[in-house]
């Protein structure tokens, strides 16, 4: 269902860059929606999840259905009572969001005056999205992990008919976009109520600030709110250099990555959603020998899976982002411009995967300070990376590669010092088999490099091809590079029954 979304999500992409390119108001849109993603990101799927799912799963494997009906009823009511001020505020306060995460656009008065007027219609995404991030986590810790990862599908399609449909009848066709933005989170939440209802936990909100659960998951939330969304935070900083870049930086970043999210999501994300509330059980009922082996587990796929995706977004960075949105407005320029920036993220999906792999193994515990400690670091390093490596950069056309670079490195070190803290307490033991797994995927990724670098060719080459010849060369060589990387880990001796002994439960 994940790769269902990310699918749909490339196709809105597609759309987007073909009508409104990588200039002036894509960069607008690019910002206001990124606003409201970034809170999102913020509290509903980082400290919001990570202190909820826990104590939900606590709930359903102590506590009776009354008692679990009781926190859902009380957790939603003070949730969505706190979003909707937050809303308001923020809607009100738009044009000082703008300045605060894009000043550069102080500058240039009509890209800051579209970007407060769509800022004003996103915003309340932040309260549907949120709510359907509860829902979903809800759903996920009864083992429903299909209905949620679906629902971004509903997004997307609301941007690409707001794109096509609606653009066309506006004095500013992006804005449509930002009107996109705002149906398709409503959506998302009420396309969930049906599959809480079929569970017994259609909420009947109440607000309950003082409730003992609520004021617990209110605790975790808190150190959480670092911990869990660091890369987030780096992005938005990002951002904010972005806007006093040149001209298209911001969309640069943005396409860039958009093709870094899509292994993260369909993989990375979905992983981890799957074994935090295992991992939660197995703390809660106290199986420690099994909450390691489930960790394991994890992270031998995060090195099968992430490390050949990395390479392969490195090695075809233009060649995929000319296939997919070298269109319409999109020039061959903002191609080469955006694989730049892919470069230099591909190496940090290894790193984001595992830090979505290893946070959840200190939220299901409990602890939200040690991945604090960490993640607040590895964000001032991140900044401090960006004021470092921007500069030069910047002198040669090219400082937007200088920030996702820093936001590669800086994640790297996030997922370094989470793995040593869960060693160093123990928490963690590699079960047997790490070293020859290694040597397999060292032989396999490099042969399968090999193959990639071949077949990348020149970006005016690809440039010059049709869509259809360009996709059929891009599928042609990835399911060939897929194929031989497999290949040559079956004739190593890899096995799939290696990878799923330790497999969370159904």
């Amino acid at each position: 269902m994940t790769l269902v979304s990310r699918v749909f999500g490339f196709v809105r992409d597609m759309v987007i860059a073909g009508q409104f390119g990588a200039g002036l108001y894509a960069d607008a849109f690019f910002v206001a929606f990124r606003i409201p993603n970034f809170f999102r990101r913020l509290f509903a799927e980082g400290s919001f999840s990570q202190g909820f799912v826990p104590v939900l799963a606590e709930y359903k494997s102590r506590r009776g259905p009354d008692e679990v009906r009781m926190l859902v009823d009380r957790v939603a009511g003070t949730l969505a009572g706190a979003l909707f001020l937050v809303t308001v505020v923020c809607v009100l306060a738009a044009p000082l969001f703008v300045a605060v995460f894009a000043p550069g656009f102080l500058s240039q008065p009509e890209k800051y005056a579209v970007t407060t007027v769509m800022l004003r219609i996103t915003f309340p995404y932040l309260l549907f999205i949120s709510l359907a991030a509860f829902a979903g986590a809800i759903l996920n810790t009864h083992g429903r992990f299909g209905i949620p990862a679906f629902t971004p599908v509903f997004l997307n399609v609301s941007l690409i008919v707001a794109a096509l449909a609606l653009a066309p009848h506006f004095t500013r066709p992006v804005v449509a976009l930002a009107w996109g933005v705002f149906v398709g989170g409503l959506v998302q939440l009420v396309f969930q109520l049906p599959f809480l209802k079929q569970l017994g936990l259609l909420p009947r909100p109440v607000f309950a600030w003082h409730d003992a659960g609520v004021r617990r998951i209110m605790r975790l939330m808190g150190p959480a709110l670092f911990g869990a969304s660091v890369a987030q935070i780096n992005l938005m900083f990002d951002t904010l250099l972005a806007s006093f870049l040149q001209t298209g930086s911001v969309s640069w970043l943005y396409y860039a990555d958009r093709l870094l999210e899509f292994p993260l999501g369909v993989f990375g994300i979905a992983l981890a959603t799957v074994i935090l509330p295992s991992l939660s059980e197995q703390h809660a009922d106290g199986d420690t020998a099994q909450f390691s082996q489930l960790l394991d587990w994890a992270l031998r796929w995060v090195c099968v899976i992430a490390i050949p995706a990395a390479l392969g977004l490195m090695l075809f960075a233009a060649p995929m982002l000319s296939t997919l949105f070298q269109y319409g407005r999109m020039s061959e320029r903002d191609v080469l411009m955006s694989s730049y920036a892919l470069t230099a993220y591909a190496p940090g999906l290894i790193a984001f995967t595992l830090v979505k792999v290893l946070a959840p193994a200190y939220y299901s515990r409990h602890d939200t300070r040690t991945p604090v400690r960490i993640g607040l670091i590895a964000m001032f390093g991140n900044m401090a990376l960006n004021l470092i490596i921007i500069y030069p950069l910047s002198r040669l056309g090219v400082g937007h590669v200088g920030l996702a670079l820093a936001t590669c490195l800086s994640g790297f070190f996030n997922a370094t010092m989470l793995y040593r803290g869960l060693r160093h307490t123990g928490v963690y033991q590699p079960a047997a088999g790490w070293a020859e797994l290694g040597r397999r995927l060292l032989v396999a990724n490099g042969v399968m490099a090999v193959v990639l670098w071949v077949g990348r060719g020149e970006l005016d080459r690809w440039s010059s091809w049709s869509p259809w010849l360009r996709a059929a060369n891009l599928g042609g060589w990835i399911a060939v590079a897929g194929v031989i990387y497999v290949m040559v880990l079956w004739r190593l001796g890899w096995r799939l029954r290696d990878m799923t002994a330790a497999r969370p439960p159904v």
